[in-house]
This record gives C-alpha cells, sequence and structure tokens, in this order.
C-alpha cells in the first residue's frame, strides 16, 4: 500500500508583496476613476451652476467667495458632450487600472510591463506639475509612482536577466 502525504506536496505559493500592493492601490485607482465616471454622468442634463450652488451651501463655503464664484464661472463652460467624454474618459482609465490590478494580483508577466509602461508615461507629466507649484498631493502621487515605476523596472529587469544566465550555464 502506498502511504498518501497528509499535505499537498505542491505548496502554494505566496504572492509577491510589492505586486499586491501595487495591485491593491490599482484597484483602489480604478474604483476611484468609476467614481468619477458614475458622477459625471450622474451630471448630463442637469443645470450644473445650480448644482454645485447647493454642494457649496451644503459644505457651508460662503456664496459671495472669489473661490465659489471661480468655480460656478467655470460650470457655465461644461456641456453635455463634453460630460460625456470625462466619463467616457474616467470609465476607460478605470478600466485599465483594474486591467492592471487583476494582472498584477495574478502576478502576470503583461500586466507588469503594462503598469511599467502606463506609469513611466505619465511620471514626465508628474514632475512638471511638481514644478509648476508643489504641494503635498502632487509630491505624494509623483513619489507613489517612482516606487511603483522602479519596482516593477528592477523586477522585470530581474527576469530579463535570470534566462540569459541558465542558457549561459548550458552552453559551458
Amino acid at each position: 500500500m502506498i502511504d498518501s502525504p497528509s499535505r499537498p506536496t505542491a505548496q502554494r505559493r505566496r504572492h509577491d508583496k510589492g505586486l499586491l500592493l501595487i495591485a491593491i492601490y490599482k484597484l483602489l485607482q480604478a474604483l476611484l476613476f468609476t467614481g468619477i465616471g458614475v458622477g459625471v454622468l450622474r451630471l448630463l442634463h442637469k443645470d450644473l451652476d445650480d448644482v454645485l450652488a447647493q454642494v457649496a451651501a451644503a459644505l457651508r463655503f460662503n456664496p459671495e467667495s472669489r473661490f465659489v464664484n471661480f468655480i460656478l464661472d467655470k460650470a457655465s463652460l461644461i456641456n453635455d458632450p463634453l460630460l460625456k467624454r470625462i466619463g467616457a474618459v474616467a470609465f476607460g482609465y478605470g478600466g485599465v487600472s483594474m486591467l492592471e490590478g487583476i494582472g498584477l494580483y495574478l502576478e502576470k508577466v503583461w500586466a507588469e510591463y503594462l503598469t511599467l509602461a502606463i506609469t513611466a508615461s505619465f511620471l514626465p507629466w508628474e514632475v512638471f506639475e511638481v514644478f509648476r507649484k508643489v504641494t503635498l498631493a502632487r509630491v505624494g502621487l509623483l513619489a507613489a509612482n517612482l516606487v511603483i515605476f522602479h519596482y516593477l523596472f528592477r523586477l522585470v529587469s530581474q527576469r530579463g536577466k535570470a534566462p540569459r544566465a541558465v542558457a549561459a550555464e548550458t552552453e559551458e
């Protein structure tokens, strides 16, 4: 009789903690942009000036302040086609962030490359925004994306070196 092991022989592989953190960040980002998309589409066919005036009143902003008047002036420039475009972009970016998050959680190589490319594409703009005006939010976003970029770049470059090292050993 053959003894069967009490534990499965294949140990469950642990997730890479860095990829898991980035995946959570990307999934939260997807929720944020999806929420923005829903909020924008709910504003369709409504008088944006009235909605913003109600929000300002609910938040107890001074209706005569320069900030409230600036926002109300800019709101008059927004129309339904623009709201639809903003909503589509928010949903699109939310979908891409969801794809990145799920792919990174499943530790797919394509997700690492996708996240690396998208993060790299936003870095110059984020650096420009920080130099234009330094705020805690801008610096924090730039720092988070630099950490993500550095971690993924290191991970991808190490993965690229491993097959070359194995191939070099087999040739010798």
